[in-house]
């Protein structure tokens, strides 16, 4: 028997839009969702934006979405920035140093390398400060690792593979703080269990098998970086396969109506 459904987790691009382009059917899906007693929370590992930027682009694109709904990796990073009391170099979007403007100090020495999706600085002398940052014993963190994301014009290569660069030359090991870790899944849901919540999102392994691993049922989207057999990648498999983010609300509204 399916636990009643408290709290819902959704990926943003991919699932609800491709940059500025809005998944059809989406808004409205989001709207039908909401008049439903559940927590809705907005689970992402956008790093090209700050939380502000990112807030107002959903806004204009139609979405009904509070900022404090909105759970990011660079809210997460940020917090473990503070904790430490780290310096941090940055390799993230210009549009996303925002959200850590205040945290840097440029002229001190740099105690940590942090690395989102930051593809005009993915070039061989920033990533090169960044070794020797690494070898000096700055530590490293991933606000996440993910292997690609979908663009307009197709696929397009995550920090992942720039991450795992860092790690082999400087013979490191990164700290990741987005999905797909546990902790990171944890916190979005603020002490609902994790048996009465569901995650959907169109990332097999960030998204389901991540969310899954923390004990949250896990709906895969065919919308963004989904590719053909994505669902026979991970084990469990996703708790269901569903074409877009419209028919797994469709999901959710069956099983609140069966309840």
């Amino acid at each position: 028997m399916v636990n009643k459904i408290r709290a819902v987790l959704i990926d943003l691009s991919g699932t609800l839009h491709i940059d500025d382009s809005v998944v059809p059917g989406a808004v409205n899906a989001l709207k039908r969702l909401r008049a439903t007693d559940t927590k809705i929370k907005f689970v992402t590992n956008t790093t090209k934006e700050s939380k502000s930027c990112l807030y107002d682009r959903l806004n204009k694109l139609g979405f009904d979405i509070k900022k404090d709904e909105i759970f990011s990796s660079l809210a997460a990073a940020r917090e473990v920035i503070q904790a430490r009391k780290l310096n941090p170099f940055l390799m993230i979007d210009d549009a996303a140093m925002e959200d850590f403007q205040d945290l840097q100090n440029p002229d001190g020495e740099f105690t940590a390398v942090v690395v989102g999706l930051a593809p005009k600085k993915f070039h061989y002398d920033e990533l090169n400060q960044a070794f020797r940052l690494l070898l000096q014993g700055a530590s490293l963190i991933a606000i996440h690792e993910g292997r690609y994301y979908k663009r307009g014009d197709g696929l397009a290569l995550g920090p992942g593979a720039f991450i795992r660069g860092l790690e082999y030359s400087a013979n490191v090991k990164a700290e990741v703080i987005g999905k797909p870790t546990k902790g990171f899944f944890e916190a979005a849901l603020g002490g609902i269990p994790p048996q009465e919540a569901v995650m959907i999102g169109d990332d097999v392994r960030d998204d389901v098998a991540g969310a899954q691993a923390a004990g949250i049922r896990g709906l895969l989207v065919q919308t963004g970086k989904y590719r053909p057999g994505d669902e026979a990648s991970i084990s469990p498999p996703p708790a269901k396969v569903i074409p877009s983010f419209v028919e797994a609300v469709d999901e959710l509204l069956k099983e609140f109506s069966e309840a």
